[in-house]
């Protein structure tokens, strides 16, 4: 339990919990409110061989990878959806063996971290029979259930070393306000050792209980206030994701590795801040922009449509 007072610290102080090696379940989920300031600060930081699991990701685990500090991942899919496609930084480290595959699917994951949650070794699943994951994985096991006979597989409990969340609102003590979708975050929060999240507004705790919190104080280790932490991911209500951006990123990504150098300086490694990287994407204007989806669905379709036409 983690129950000290004031929690709050800044991105720098909160990255110097996660280290080389660690297991790391990462938040959010595809193109949805992934902790990427904290992880650009992971990477700023020259974090090696993380351990990542998730359940469905895209930019996070993508830039991660094409940052070497990953070498193993843990999830049902990593890629840009039918928008941009593949994730190209993963896809090439899969391929040259820099980091390995665990091949899992949602469900496993989840079991997985239930067991954790729960306290018990392993947790049984029905949905694995008929597919290849029995051949991926050795550590699985089956058994017969002894009260209704049926076949059942055995996934071995799964604690990563810290998960990351990006909530929408918080308080200095550590309790949060995580808007649905929830995805696996409180999965993560309730299986994994340590918590750190990154918040879009940390208010005072009056004001927070107000809004029910989900998370309560004593699961998060660190809260670090990052308005527009999510970018270039989504975190409504606060700020849809930012095509144009993710555009020019899946350019670099799909040109290769010096050309994805150019972007990691840019946008990682020369920054100072994240105030910095957010002036470097557009400013005080671009986060505008994002945030106009709330005039109306003509809004959302014009940010959903930024750059169509621009990926060959």
């Amino acid at each position: 339990m983690f129950t000290a007072d004031n929690k709050q610290m800044s991105l720098a102080e909160a990255a110097g919990i996660v280290q080389d090696g660690m297991t790391v379940a990462v938040g959010g989920g595809l193109s949805w409110r992934e902790p990427m300031a904290f992880l650009r600060e992971l990477i700023h930081q020259g974090r090696r061989n993380l351990h990542v699991v998730g359940t469905a990701h895209g930019v996070d685990v993508d830039l991660l990878c094409g940052a070497g500090a990953v070498a193993v991942v843990q999830e049902s899919y990593v890629g840009f959806e039918h928008d941009f496609g593949m994730a190209p930084n993963f896809r090439r480290v899969c391929e040259t063996g820099q980091t390995k595959v665990f091949d899992t699917c949602c469900h496993t994951v989840i079991q997985q971290l239930r067991a954790a949650e729960f306290g018990v070794p392993f947790m049984p699943v029905r949905s694995m029979h008929g597919t290849d994951f029995l051949k991926l994985h050795p550590e699985y096991q089956t058994m017969t259930c002894p009260f209704t006979g049926l076949p059942l597989v055995l996934v071995p409990a799964l604690s990563p070393d810290v998960a990351i969340v990006h909530a929408q609102y918080g308080d200095a003590q550590g309790n949060l306000k995580i808007l649905p979708p929830l995805v696996a975050d409180m999965f993560f929060i309730r299986a994994s050792k340590h918590v750190i999240a990154t918040v879009e507004r940390l208010l005072p705790t009056d004001e927070l209980q107000a809004m029910e919190p989900n998370v309560p104080y004593f699961w998060v280790e660190a809260v670090v206030e990052a308005s527009y932490g999510a970018h270039p991911t989504s975190c409504y209500p606060f700020y849809a994701y930012d095509r144009a951006h993710l555009d020019e990123y899946y350019r670099h990504a799909q040109a290769g590795p010096e050309a994805f150098r150019d972007y990691l300086t840019r946008y990682i490694f020369e920054p100072t801040s994240h105030a910095d990287y957010l002036e470097r994407v557009g400013g005080t204007a671009k986060c505008q922009t994002l945030a106009s989806w709330q005039e109306g669905d003509d809004a959302w379709k014009r940010l959903f449509t930024a750059a169509e036409g621009a990926i060959a």
